[in-house]
C-alpha cells in the first residue's frame, strides 16, 4: 500500500562518485527526511567502475556508499528513512550483498533489494540478431560497422522498479544505471500510489529529481552570481518536498550553507538538458512548462509541469576501449610565445616523432595565460599542451615521453615542463544508442530470494513536434521591450546567468535572464549566429537553440564539441563546466537600461563603454 502523507521529503546526499563523504550523515541528522537518495553515476563513472571490476570481479560499485551507510544505517532504520541509490553501478547485486553483511555486523535487519536488467553487454549478439544494431545516436553507425566491442552496455531504467521494491517492503534499494531523476520518481510514485500514466505528476517528480541530482548545485554551488549568496560554510544539500499532485518545494536543512532561490533552482534545471521535451523512461517531461515561485526563505515551489507518454525506446550507454593517450605540457615564458610554441611542436612532433600523422590523433593547444610586462614571473607564462592518441600503447607511452625528455636541452629559451608522463593511459569512448523498451527485462531482487518483474509503463512513439497549448505561450513581459537608445559594451554576464555541462560528446549552455525585460532582449538578440560569434569553438558544429520562457531562459546545445565524450576528448575542460562562464565573459552591446543600477555609470572596465545609437 502507498504511504499516507501530504508530502514526501526526499533529500540527496551525492551528485557524483567522490562527492562530499559527510553529506549522507549531514542529511540524515540535519532534519526530517522520508527518503535519502544518492546519485553516483555518469557516463565516465561506468568506465571507472569497469576498470575497478577488472581488478576485482566482486567490485564494480561505488565503495564510498558502503562506508557512508556504516555511519547512518541504524539511524535510517530507527527513523523510517528509506534509502535509494544508483551506487550499484555495474554490480548492484554485489553492493546489496555487502550491505547485508554490513547490517549483520551492526546487528541490524534491513530489507535490502537491488534492481537488475540494465546490463545488456552479454545480450548484444542477441539484440543484433533481432534487428537492433545499437546504432550511434549521432552518426547512425552501427557497432558492427564501426568494428568496436563494448566493455559496458547499460540501458537507462526508470523509477518503477524502485517503486515496486518500496511497495514490497524494501528499506534500501540499490539501483544500477537508472536515470538520475528516477531516484526521485520511484519513491514519489510509491508514496502516492501514482499510476504509470499519471504523466503530469510523474513529470513534476522528474523536474524535482533533476534539481536534486547534482546536490549543492541547487543550493548555490557553481552559481553564476555566487558573490550575491550568503557566506557561511559549504552549501547544504537539497531536499524536495513532493506533493501528491507532483508539485514540489525545493529547500534544504536549516543552518546549512548556501541558498535556495528561484535562480539557483533555475540554474540547475538548465544543467545538461537539450530540447524542452526531456525524455525519461517513465515520462517525457516538458521543461517549457515548469513554473518556479518563491515560497519563503530557502524555499522554491515547482508547479505546472506537464508530461507526455514515455518514449517507446530506451537509451543505452555503451563504452568501448578507444586506445591510449599521453600528453605533455610545456611552459613558455616572456617574449615570442607563438614562435616558441611553433619551435616546440616542430622539434618534438616533426623532428622527434616523425610528424603528427604518426599517431591516430594529435591535439596541440596553446593556452595563453600570459600578460605583457608581467609584474610576476608566473603571469608571463603560457602553456603548450600536446596530446597524442593511438591504439599502440608503446607509441604514445615511453616513445612519446623519451622524445619529450630528449628535447630538454635543445628547445626554446626558458623551456621547462609542467607535466609529462612516462606511461600512456587507456581511454574509453562513449557510444549512446537506443533499443526498444520491450527488449528490457528489469527485475527487483530481494535478499530473501524474491524476484519481482517490473512492468513497462505505457509508451508512445515520440513525436518531437511541439504541442500547441497555452503552456507554450511566451511569458508576459513586465513592460515594453527595451527602447532603442544608449547601449553599453559589457560582458554578457553582467546581465545574464549561465550553467553549462556535457551530454556525451555534446555540450549545453543554458542562459537565463534575471528580469522579464532582460529575457525579452536575450530572446530577441541571441540567435544561433550571434551565439557562434561568442563561442567560436562552435564554428562548423551543429548548434540547436531552444527557448524556455517560463524560466526566462534560452538553451543552446553544441553537437560534437566534446568529441567522443569526457573520457576521450582532448579539450582542457572535458565536461564543459566552464563553457557558460566563458560565454558570460564575452563583451556584447547591452541596452543601458537593462543593466543593474550604477553599472553603466561607474566601474566600467576598458572593454565596457557607452555606445550611442
Amino acid at each position: 500500500m502507498p504511504a499516507t502523507r501530504e508530502i514526501l521529503r526526499i533529500g540527496n546526499c551525492s551528485g557524483y562518485y567522490g562527492d562530499r563523504f559527510a553529506a549522507a550523515r549531514e542529511m540524515v541528522e540535519g532534519g526530517p527526511l522520508d527518503v535519502l537518495t544518492g546519485d553516483y553515476l555518469a557516463e565516465l563513472t561506468m568506465l571507472i567502475l569497469w576498470k575497478a571490476r577488472r581488478r576485482d570481479p566482486s567490485g564494480g560499485y561505488a565503495t564510498t556508499f558502503l562506508k557512508q551507510m556504516e555511519q547512518i544505517l541504524g539511524t535510517c532504520l530507527d527513523r523510517g528513512i528509506k534509502v535509494v541509490t544508483n551506487a550499484g553501478g555495474l554490480n548492484p547485486g554485489g553492493l546489496a550483498a555487502e550491505l547485508g553483511g554490513l547490517a549483520e555486523r551492526l546487528g541490524l535487519q534491513p530489507a535490502i533489494a537491488h534492481i537488475e536488467g540494465d546490463d545488456l553487454l552479454d545480450r548484444i549478439p542477441e539484440l543484433r540478431r533481432q534487428g537492433h544494431p545499437l546504432a550511434h545516436l549521432g552518426s547512425g553507425t552501427s557497432l558492427a560497422e564501426a568494428g568496436v566491442e563494448p566493455v559496458t552496455a547499460n540501458a537507462y531504467l526508470g523509477g518503477w522498479g524502485i517503486a515496486e521494491a518500496l511497495r514490497s517492503g524494501a528499506d534500501i534499494v540499490v539501483c544500477p544505471r537508472v536515470t538520475d531523476a528516477s531516484l526521485v520518481v520511484g519513491p514519489a510514485a510509491w508514496a502516492f500510489g501514482w499510476r504509470p500514466d499519471d504523466w503530469d505528476r510523474l513529470a513534476g517528480a522528474v523536474v524535482a529529481g533533476h534539481v536534486l541530482e547534482c546536490g549543492p548545485q541547487a543550493t548555490g554551488g557553481n552559481f553564476a552570481f555566487f558573490t550575491e549568496l550568503p557566506h557561511g560554510g559549504r552549501p547544504g544539500y537539497p531536499i524536495a518536498e513532493i506533493a501528491a499532485d507532483g508539485s514540489s518545494v525545493i529547500t534544504k536543512h536549516p543552518g546549512t550553507g548556501g541558498a535556495v532561490t528561484v535562480e539557483t533552482v533555475t540554474a540547475q534545471i538548465l544543467y545538461e538538458i537539450g530540447a524542452p521535451d526531456y525524455l525519461n523512461p517513465d515520462v517525457i517531461t516538458r521543461f517549457d512548462t515548469v513554473d518556479l515561485a518563491d515560497d519563503g526563505p530557502d524555499r522554491v515551489r515547482i508547479s505546472g509541469v506537464r508530461g507526455r507518454p514515455a518514449p517507446d525506446t530506451a537509451k543505452v550507454c555503451l563504452n568501448y576501449h578507444g586506445g591510449y593517450r599521453n600528453s605533455a605540457t610545456f611552459i613558455l615564458t616572456g617574449l615570442d610565445i607563438e614562435a616558441k610554441a611553433d619551435h616546440a611542436v616542430r622539434a618534438l612532433l616533426v623532428d622527434g616523432l616523425g610528424g603528427a600523422e604518426a599517431f591516430s590523433e594529435t591535439d596541440v593547444r596553446l593556452l595563453r595565460t600570459d600578460v605583457p610586462d608581467a609584474p610576476e614571473n608566473v603571469q608571463a607564462e603560457a602553456r603548450l599542451r600536446i596530446t597524442v592518441k593511438d591504439a599502440d600503447e608503446r607509441k604514445v607511452g615511453r616513445r612519446f615521453f623519451n622524445a619529450v625528455a630528449e628535447f630538454g636541452l635543445s628547445g626554446y629559451p626558458g623551456m621547462y615542463l609542467e607535466r609529462a608522463e612516462r606511461s600512456a593511459s587507456a581511454y574509453g569512448v562513449y557510444w549512446p544508442a537506443l533499443v526498444p523498451v520491450g527488449v528490457l527485462r528489469p527485475e527487483v531482487v530481494f535478499q530473501d530470494g524474491r524476484r519481482l518483474t517490473v512492468p513497462h509503463p505505457p509508451t508512445e512513439h515520440y513525436d518531437p513536434r511541439p504541442i500547441a497549448d497555452a503552456s507554450r505561450e511566451p511569458r508576459p513581459a513586465d513592460g515594453d521591450r527595451p527602447m532603442d537608445g544608449d547601449t553599453v559594451l559589457a560582458p554578457l554576464g553582467r546581465l545574464i546567468g549561465a550553467r553549462s555541462g556535457d551530454k556525451g560528446g555534446d555540450a549545453n549552455i543554458g542562459l537565463w535572464a534575471r528580469t522579464n525585460e532582460a529575457y525579452a532582449w536575450l530572446r530577441d538578440h541571441l540567435d544561433e549566429d550571434r551565439f557562434r560569434a561568442l563561442l567560436t569553438e562552435a564554428a562548423g558544429l551543429a548548434v540547436e537553440r531552444y527557448e524556455l520562457p517560463n524560466l526566462r531562459a534560452v538553451n543552446f546545445v553544441v553537437r560534437g564539441l566534446l568529441g567522443d565524450g569526457v573520457a576521450a576528448t582532448t579539450r582542457p575542460d572535458p565536461q564543459a563546466k566552464g563553457l557558460g562562464e566563458y560565454v558570460r565573459s564575452r563583451v556584447v552591446e547591452i541596452p543601458r537600461a537593462l543593466l543593474p543600477d550604477g553599472h553603466a555609470a561607474a566601474g566600467q572596465s576598458e572593454k565596457e563603454a557607452v555606445v550611442t545609437r
